[in-house]
């Protein structure tokens, strides 16, 4: 395995951009995931590094070595796509082993490596069934098992969940993080799926417009988005535009829809701004708390409950332009639609993005 590093990489076909010039780095034995909308940069990318596709600009290396003109099959890599992509009249063995009967592999090492792999798939027993004897998941994990047999020093991973169903893609998000956990190995993995994104990854790059417009841990992302676009895309938060006051020690003044608000200190310029906060960070009240208690409140009612088993979504109109989504646990006290409450929070439980 090594490091991956792009320097100024980018991309164009004639006029049109599908990556702008950007700088990467991922550690040895990281899981970094590109995640966002269908057409942000992100398979562009993936491609890149695979060799797929020549940059227009920039430099890829791997560890201290550039494979900027390398082909894929001299860079080392394993590649797992969405289909799996399986030999359909090769046993499960020799298409875990295929890549190692390409390199000239001995017979011995080859059957060693794939009962290897077969344990570690946790499928030991099926290496003379063939492809179509297997379902969707113990497919896409031999898929796994073939891409990672010749120890490459990189794995990439193109929407590889994509064809299965919730159940079945939140079982194979744990059983790929086991897998790359135990071969320690540098992965890539490209996906639109924000949760799935969220519990995989060491850190997740989000892509927009051919940017990635945040780099980080999913805690960091989730909890203290850069931009209006990351903290909507990346999970659900309540955007409240407003006008910013100028800094003032701990907390800044924030007036949105002729209420005052109040959040925490922030180095966003004074003027428009939006105001985020996640509908689990929020509470409805049918009475205005008490000032002394220094949480933000802004009035409304109740405009509809959705029951969601683990909580209740709350819908709660602050006039006719703005209403804001609050979830509330199923033992709270009940509202109804059409009943005034209060919506609160505490001011360290938003974040302002700058427009």
């Amino acid at each position: 395995m090594s490091s991956v590093t792009l320097r100024g990489v980018s991309k164009s076909y004639g006029s049109v951009v599908a990556l702008r010039p950007i700088d990467l780095e991922i550690a040895e034995g990281e899981f970094l995931t590109l995640l966002g909308p269908s057409g942000c940069g992100k398979t562009t990318t993936l491609r890149l590094v695979a060799g797929f596709i020549a940059p227009s600009t920039g430099r890829i290396l791997f560890g201290g070595d550039d494979v900027t003109g390398l082909p894929p099959q001299k860079r080392e890599i394993g590649m797992v796509f969405q289909d799996y992509a399986l030999f359909p009249h090769m046993t499960i063995a020799d298409n875990i082993g295929f890549g190692l009967v390409e390199r000239g592999r001995l017979k011995v090492e080859i059957g060693r490596r794939v009962a290897e792999l077969l344990q570690l798939i946790r499928l030991p027993d099926v290496a003379n069934r063939f492809p179509a004897e297997l379902s969707g998941g113990q497919q896409q994990r031999v898929a796994v098992a073939r891409a990672v047999a010749h120890s490459p020093r990189v794995l990439l991973m193109d929407e590889p969940l994509g064809a299965l169903d919730l159940k079945l893609r939140e079982a194979m998000q744990t059983e790929i993080s086991a897998i790359q956990r135990a071969l320690k190995i540098t992965t890539v993995y490209v996906t639109h799926d924000q949760s799935e994104a969220m519990s995989m990854s060491d850190r997740i790059a989000v892509m927009n417009d051919g940017v990635i417009e945040q780099l980080g841990t999913a805690r960091e992302i989730y909890e203290r988005p850069r931009s209006r676009f990351v903290a909507d895309f990346v999970g659900q938060i309540n955007l409240i535009d407003g006008e910013l006051g100028a800094a003032n020690g701990a907390l800044r003044g924030f007036v949105a829809r002729g209420h005052a608000l109040r959040v925490a200190a922030t180095e966003a310029a004074a003027g428009r701004a939006t105001l985020g906060v996640r509908p689990e960070q929020m509470s409805v009240v049918a009475d205005a708390p008490p000032a002394d208690l220094g949480l933000n409140v802004l009035p409304g009612r109740v405009r509809s409950r959705q029951f969601a088993g683990h909580l209740i979504k709350v819908e709660v109109a602050i006039d006719d332009a703005l209403a804001v989504t609050v979830e509330t646990h199923p033992n709270a006290t009940p509202v109804d639609v059409g009943q005034p409450v209060h919506v609160t929070w505490h001011t360290h439980n938003a974040v302002v993005l700058a427009h």
